[in-house]
């Protein structure tokens, strides 16, 4: 073939090709020619192989794949292509440990010809390629052949990274899959979803770690974390989307499993190693940036209207997750049910009023008014989430035992500090009595607020 590709053309600088042979003269009269029918090729038919790989070397990854849509023939050329060796380094980044954070542009791509392509859309022109290339085949034939060239790249692994935490690999893998499955059905997805346990092992895995104590397999806990964000979770620009993966990933486990791998998936992380920090909830205060991860994924099943879940099952979620690995500090509980949002913080709170849980309740406004004095957000939400609250008892009674449970709390946690501080329990910091000092100050805005309640409820 390489004699055939000799004898056919002289290459000179910056001239059209020179024909050398009178094959060449059949082969410009069969391009020139507009009487001769053209196969799927067209004028491609005249080239050899490997002319038709040259070009390609030639064209961006977004050009690549427009031309596989001229024909079906043409998808298949560049289907081998894409299979070879030299093709697969051409398209696919092989270094992702280089890259920038996403969302950044890159200075130094690694590969020349997409020096001054974003890390996205390059991945997204790949994906697109793929989609085009196979948009004939079933999907279980679509996945294999993907896979089969995406396996080439170890970042693209499950435990094919020795560095995940520095490594782009996942979340461009996560990127390919969201521009390929753009626009499939729920029954498609299913198979994708399926296809990808098989190819991880995903399912033991997760048996593994929900069946271990805590922290028992830290290495597997960040796998499988990092695979579920970056691959099935983080990409995908419809919340609809999300909550289709994200069901799909706890929905197979009893509740009380689906809260452990919620707070893997979503919990708090050391920022040294990026490991689940297990303890966080429930030995101190936390922050907002703990929590958020887990709040956004309960407002995503809460929010969304996916049938498989409802109301009660989110709320007995996040009565599980208050318990992974033990139980947590109220303030935590309260500060998660604020981040949920209203609707969620009611409904859970409406739930333990309905099954009597009247004492828990008071404590928990307790610690939801402690966490907007610590965050300056207003007390008046609070009082007024406590009157909604008073709403669902049904006689003047409960409300009346309610509300004194809500002010007995108060001077019960009060207490609990106090005797905390004069029995000697202070650290470096001094948090318990931070935590005294601002507990005091929002029983006392909290009390303000309920008497600019009261006041103006009778001036009206």
């Amino acid at each position: 073939m390489a004699s055939r590709v000799n004898t056919s053309f002289t290459l000179i600088p910056n001239q059209k090709y020179r024909r050398s042979s009178r094959r060449s003269s059949h082969v410009s009269s069969t391009l020139d020619s507009d009487s001769q029918p053209l196969s799927g090729l067209g004028n491609f038919k005249a080239l050899p192989l490997e002319i038709f790989q040259i070009i390609l070397r030639y064209l961006s990854v977004k050009d690549v794949s427009m031309l596989s849509m001229v024909s079906k023939t043409v998808s298949q050329h560049i289907i081998n292509y894409i299979s070879t060796s030299s093709g697969s380094k051409r398209l696919l980044l092989q270094d992702f440990h280089n890259l920038e954070l996403p969302g950044k542009r890159q200075d130094s791509a690694v590969l020349e010809h997409y020096r001054s392509l974003d890390i996205w859309l390059l991945t997204n022109s790949l994906g697109l390629l793929f989609k085009r290339c196979t948009l004939l085949l079933p999907t279980k034939e679509r996945l294999k052949y993907i896979h089969k060239i995406l396996a080439e790249v170890p970042c693209f692994k499950f435990n094919g990274c020795a560095a995940p935490m520095q490594c782009s690999g996942l979340s461009c893998y996560g990127m390919l899959l969201q521009t390929l499955t753009a626009g499939w059905d729920e029954l498609e997805c299913h198979r994708v979803f399926n296809f990808l346990c098989e190819l991880t092992d995903l399912s033991r895995k997760m048996q593994t770690i929900v069946f271990s104590k805590p922290g028992n397999s830290r290495k597997l806990e960040l796998r499988i974390r990092l695979f579920c964000r970056n691959v099935l979770f983080d990409h995908w620009t419809h919340r609809s989307d999300s909550a289709f993966w994200l069901t799909r990933i706890l929905k197979p486990w009893p509740m009380v499993n689906q809260a452990r791998l919620l707070y893997i998936i979503f919990g708090p992380i050391s920022p040294q190693d990026g490991q689940v920090v297990w303890q966080k909830m429930i030995e101190e205060p936390t922050d907002e940036s703990s929590l958020k991860g887990l709040a956004d994924a309960i407002k995503l099943l809460y929010d969304t209207g996916i049938k498989e879940w409802t109301a009660d099952d989110v709320i007995s979620l996040i009565d599980e997750l208050s318990v992974v690995p033990r139980e947590w500090l109220l303030e935590n509980n309260a500060r998660l049910l604020i981040l949920s949002g209203n609707d969620i913080c009611f409904t859970f709170m409406a739930s333990k009023a309905v099954n009597g849980r009247t004492a828990e309740l008071a404590r928990l406004i307790v610690f939801l008014a402690l966490v907007c004095e610590k965050e300056l957000y207003c007390m008046d939400w609070a009082v007024k989430m406590m009157q909604k609250v008073c709403k669902v008892f049904s006689t003047s009674v409960e409300k009346n035992s309610f509300l004194q449970n809500v002010a007995n709390a108060f001077a019960c946690i009060i207490m609990e500090m106090l005797q905390s501080i004069m029995s000697g329990d202070r650290d470096e910091e001094d948090r318990i009595f931070l935590n005294l000092f601002h507990l005091v100050h929002a029983q006392a805005n909290f009390h303000k607020e309920v008497l600019y309640l009261t006041i103006n409820s009778i001036a009206t």
